[in-house]
């Protein structure tokens, strides 16, 4: 069932209807990646301009050039959850309206997140996701267990953030969370279709909208307490 909302979610994301806030969505997200890559080659050129041995032996310089692109390419990787989550904090009403209004017409439309309620959460669980991520990348060169926690991590705190941000223009904070505690098998294995999507280079720019579109449909099931999703065991 899960399986079946995320190609929905993805069908809709490419669709007409959203089409003026994938490009928005694509342009910050691309912004914001660029600003991040920038700050680094920055930062990583003024070090290596420190270094006495680099500027003895030029061929370390070349080098150590070479293993830091690939490095900045991972880091990336690892940065596009948290930029995702603040991404979709600006378009997330718009987006889950078009959902509403297209999907589930007859239902009442959600009560849109004040702008700045609607940026803090995205903020802080930016940092929530960096912090994670972050300490993720510390254990990258593991064999497996690098890619593996990545992914985890990822599935719990994207299915969290996104589920909140689209249940929050229905129910207060407290509410939300306490339907997400009675379905958190649900909640973390939509995470985890989130989670998929991020590790495929290209395709995970299209995070924010995916998830946004995925969350208000699995918020939508919830809420109605369709008997699928709540015979699903939760893990």
């Amino acid at each position: 069932m899960i399986v079946a909302l995320g190609l929905r979610a993805f069908a809709e994301a490419l669709s007409p209807a959203f089409r003026r806030v994938l490009w928005k969505s694509l342009g910050l997200t691309v912004a914001l990646l660029a600003l991040v890559w920038l700050a680094l080659t920055r930062l990583f050129a003024w070090w290596l301009s420190g270094v006495a041995t680099a500027q003895d032996h030029p061929l370390v310089t070349t080098y150590a050039g070479l293993f830091a692109g690939l490095g900045l390419v991972v880091a990336l990787i690892y940065l596009i959850p948290p930029v995702s989550m603040l991404v979709a904090s600006f378009f997330l009403d718009e987006v889950a309206e078009t959902v509403e209004r297209q999907d589930y017409p007859g239902e009442p439309i959600g009560r849109p997140l004040p702008p700045m309620t609607a940026a803090w959460e995205g903020l802080r669980f930016a940092l929530v996701s960096l912090g994670v991520n972050l300490l993720a990348l510390l254990i990258w060169f593991v064999p497996g267990v690098g890619l593996l926690a990545f992914f985890a991590a990822n599935a719990i705190l994207l299915g969290r953030e996104y589920f909140e941000l689209a249940a929050g223009r229905y129910r207060p904070l407290a509410e939300v969370r306490a339907l997400r505690a009675r379905h958190p098998g649900t909640v973390t294995l939509a995470g985890a279709l989130i989670a998929c999507v991020v590790v495929v280079p290209f395709l995970n720019l299209l995070t924010p909208l995916f998830g946004a579109i995925l969350m208000v449909h699995v918020h939508k099931r919830l809420a109605a307490g369709a008997p699928a999703l709540q015979a699903a065991p939760d893990i």
